[in-house]
């Protein structure tokens, strides 16, 4: 099978479409589903792990990957189940998380899946799952956001941030958005009620207070951010290491017990992208999609996505369905 490959850590050119040996799938895989991948996306995470990003050297290999297939977002069709599979069939089309995603085959686990949106196809499916669920489980379980709460979205238009703005609007938020010139009149159309163009005005110097300020872009420290926020206000990050000095203020603000101040790590799993597919049946979320690649492009979505201004999803056409 065809793959994007990366076999040493670096720019977006060590990845190399290349002939691989599809995955092993046998008796042993019995909560497994083997999916045939018509889209795939890219996020931050295929970018770190590509160039080494420290932390993940220290999981991934220090010098040369371990992994060396990226992708953890996936939208498909299933070819092949494990014995111990109750949620699929063969032929379903599913979306959802797993490593390996940016080749023609993918080995995924049954609870990290879930049956695609009947109103998306595969390329809009393959926006939603990592993006969407950080936003929902950041804002929902992380900074527990009420009904009436004023919400600051930092990177509104992004990946993760279109997603939060319409989360945020499905509890009933009143939901501030900040994002560049060119995004702000379809970040209003996704429902923000107020929108801060960064470029113009800094939203932590504008005297505004915020019950929840979520840093969907790492680029604002939380003592940045801190005089924004109501007494009772949260400050949440994705990234507990960027931007410059979050690490030390994460760690002093754990140190004095800092309850203003969480960080929030994305937990795959199929009832929240059974949630997410209610959402988006009931036209209460849409991914947005700013460009798709065909797989032997992947070096040039990596450099894309890694420039950080991205309007919603960029996507992985694989094996187009």
């Amino acid at each position: 099978m065809k793959a994007a490959v990366y076999q040493t850590y670096g720019p977006p050119e060590v990845l190399k479409i290349m002939d691989i040996d599809p995955p092993a799938f046998g008796e042993e895989h019995t909560d497994r589903v083997l999916i045939e991948v018509h889209h795939a996306s890219v996020n931050p995470f295929d970018y770190l792990h590509r160039s080494g990003y420290l932390p993940v050297r220290l999981s991934n290999g220090f010098l040369t990957p371990k992994e060396q297939v990226l992708g953890i977002d996936v939208a498909g069709r299933v070819i092949r189940i494990g014995s111990g599979v109750t949620r699929f069939q063969v032929g379903d089309l599913i979306y959802g998380n797993c490593l390996g995603s940016h080749a023609e085959t993918v080995r995924a686990r049954e609870n990290t899946i879930s049956v695609m949106p009947k109103n998306l196809t595969t390329h809009q499916a393959a926006a939603v799952p990592t993006a969407a669920l950080t936003a929902l489980q950041a804002l929902r379980d992380g900074a527990q956001i009420t009904s009436g709460q004023k919400i600051l979205i930092n990177g509104a238009s992004g990946g993760i941030g279109h997603f939060a703005v319409q989360i945020s609007k499905f509890y009933e938020g009143e939901v501030t958005a900040v994002c560049s010139t060119a995004n702000l009149s379809w970040v209003k159309e996704l429902g923000a009620d107020h929108v801060i163009d960064y470029t113009r005005e800094d939203f932590t110097k504008n005297g505004m207070q915020y019950d929840v300020i979520f840093d969907a872009v790492a680029k604002k420290t939380y003592f940045n951010c801190k005089p924004s926020l109501t007494p009772t206000g949260v400050y949440i990050t994705e990234n507990p290491l960027r931007p410059a000095g979050q690490a030390f203020q994460v760690l002093f603000s754990a140190v004095i017990r800092d309850r203003h101040l969480k960080t929030h790590l994305t937990q795959p799993g199929y009832e929240d992208l059974d949630f997410l597919r209610k959402l988006i049946e009931t036209e209460k979320l849409k991914p947005v999609i700013e460009k798709i690649y065909p797989l032997n492009a992947i070096a040039a979505a990596h450099r894309h996505v890694q420039n950080g201004h991205t309007q919603g999803k960029i996507v992985i056409a694989v094996q187009p369905g």
